[in-house]
């Protein structure tokens, strides 16, 4: 995590807010859990469980326009449907999962990660055309249940390709 990104960055100025907070069930003065300030951390779990949050909502979309689009055929069906849960994806894993709105521009965002999406596009293009082969019409559910699975092995790659991508390049302050 110490290559520099091939696009253009913007410098980090300050330290990453709630890197110090408590975990996610330790008091702090208010009543109950504190849930949303752990998750609003940026330790590597933080991040993952956003990635993950982010990751399941993005499949939402595709799954949904996925069904939409499915009557074209399961091919232009899939490519559609992962380009844009895919621009929505990288935009939410900027904004939410890696704080990087500051550091990364959109179009940058989209051209580094969208660039490690193309491996799980292909991945699951692939998978699709297998179903397709050994199956022939596969309910679009049984497609769908196929592309989240492959996405999910996809996804820990991904997540750690994202950190690299979307890391802070300045030093973070000591406490």
């Amino acid at each position: 995590m110490t290559c520099p990104s091939p696009l253009r960055r913007r410098p980090v100025a300050t330290e990453i807010p709630g890197d110090h907070a408590p975990g996610p069930l330790r008091e702090t003065g208010k009543a109950g859990p504190v849930i949303f300030e752990w998750l609003r951390r940026d330790d590597t779990f933080a991040q993952f469980v956003r990635f993950v949050l982010v990751g399941g909502s993005s499949t939402a979309v595709y799954a949904v326009l996925f069904l939409a689009l499915h009557t074209l055929g399961y091919l232009p069906a899939h490519v559609m449907s992962t380009v844009a849960s895919t621009v929505l994806a990288n935009e939410l894993h900027r904004r939410l999962t890696f704080r990087a709105e500051d550091r990364v521009g959109w179009l940058a965002a989209q051209i580094e990660a969208g660039g490690v999406s193309v491996f799980g596009l292909v991945a699951t293009s692939i998978a699709l055309r297998w179903l397709d082969l050994t199956v022939g019409a596969a309910h679009p559910f049984v497609q769908i249940a196929l592309v989240v699975a492959v996405t999910g092995l996809i996804g820990l790659i991904r997540f750690l390709a994202l950190r690299w991508i979307f890391r802070p390049t300045g030093a973070r302050s000591a406490q």
